[in-house]
């Protein structure tokens, strides 16, 4: 029978060794475990890495394409950059061309209206057309009035002032009073001279003597008969006409279309006193040299008196010297300016 004390020391053993081999599968469940986690660590950790490795592959497919983006941003910007530049040139030559087109355009329309107002005073001077040089004028000032330039502004009232100058003058018909010398001038030669209706009697034939009519009887027909022709009366309160030769008769009718001329060229330079005189004298010439009675010569002098009467009052011709020399200072004043 075993002692107490060996009983005692088997149970140590086999406390000893469950002990150990507890404490043994313990380490080995800790190994297992910390293996475990080892390697689902590990392949955390791999896993990570592929993940950092594919973030860093696209990463560096994005820095690629950045800085490919960022070349041809470049390439475009230089482009860019020349292409503003060149507009930068363009836009200085247009200014250039701008201002020299203004500049040009400023002086055509100086010299265009310079060379209008100038057709105008003509229009007055040769044809006394009061009112086209009155259109021109306006439509000049409204071109003006248009441009709104202040350095324009004298010009402006010297157009107003020869504008309200031309308005002021009394309505005459001086185109319509050409056109009728022109044809009173031009009808000249169908006017009768005077002395035309003069016609000589033609001769009487002796009548023959009546049957039954003794001898004496018709010696004194016949004889009266020549009496007659011989023999005429006229009254004599009246002067005759004056006999003319063909060539006097020409030149007649060329001094009285000359006449007529002069007195149109008085008209349209608004000569009252050499008007009134050159139709004064047609008068006087129709009257004394031409068949007062006629029709063609009753008409013209009609019309004679007619313009004597409508030209009673007829005025100097106007003038537009004060827009002609307001346009002509200021493009003096111009040049000086830019020389």
């Amino acid at each position: 029978m075993e002692s107490p004390e060996r009983k005692s020391l088997s149970v140590g053993r086999i406390a000893v060794t469950v002990a150990a081999a507890a404490a043994v599968a313990l380490m080995a469940f800790a190994w297992l475990d910390a293996r475990n986690r080892i390697d689902a660590t590990q392949a955390e950790l791999l896993r990570r890495l592929r993940d950092i490795e594919a973030d860093a592959r696209d990463a560096r497919a994005f820095a690629r394409q950045a800085q490919e983006s960022m070349r041809e941003a470049q390439v475009r910007l230089g482009a860019l950059e020349g292409k503003l530049a060149d507009s930068q040139g363009r836009q200085v030559a247009l200014e250039a061309l701008y201002q020299d087109l203004s500049r040009n355009r400023e002086e055509w329309q100086l010299a265009e209206l310079e060379q209008v107002l100038a057709i105008a005073a003509q229009q007055l001077q040769f044809s006394g057309n009061v009112r086209a040089a009155l259109h021109t004028l306006q439509l000049a000032e409204s071109r003006l009035a248009r441009g709104d330039r202040p350095q324009l502004v004298p010009v402006r009232r010297a157009l107003a002032r020869d504008i309200e100058r031309l308005k002021a003058l009394p309505a005459v018909d001086l185109p319509g009073m050409v056109r009728q010398l022109d044809a009173l001038a031009a009808g000249v030669d169908a006017l009768p001279l005077a002395f035309e209706r003069r016609v000589e009697r033609a001769p009487q034939e002796p009548r023959p003597a009546a049957p039954g009519q003794d001898w004496f009887s018709g010696f004194a027909t016949q004889f009266w008969a020549e009496l007659r022709q011989l023999i005429v009366v006229r009254r004599v309160d009246t002067p005759e006409p004056p006999l003319l030769a063909p060539t006097q008769a020409y030149f007649l009718r060329e001094n009285l279309r000359l006449r007529l001329l002069n007195a149109r060229l008085d008209l349209l330079t608004r000569n009252q006193v050499a008007l009134q005189d050159d139709l004064r004298l047609a008068q006087a010439w129709l009257q004394r040299y031409f068949d007062a009675r006629a029709k063609p010569t009753l008409a013209a002098l009609a019309q004679l008196r007619q313009l004597q009467s409508a030209t009673q009052n007829l005025e100097p011709a106007p003038s537009i010297a004060d827009s002609l020399e307001a346009v002509r200072g200021y493009k003096a004043r111009r040049e000086r300016a830019s020389g």
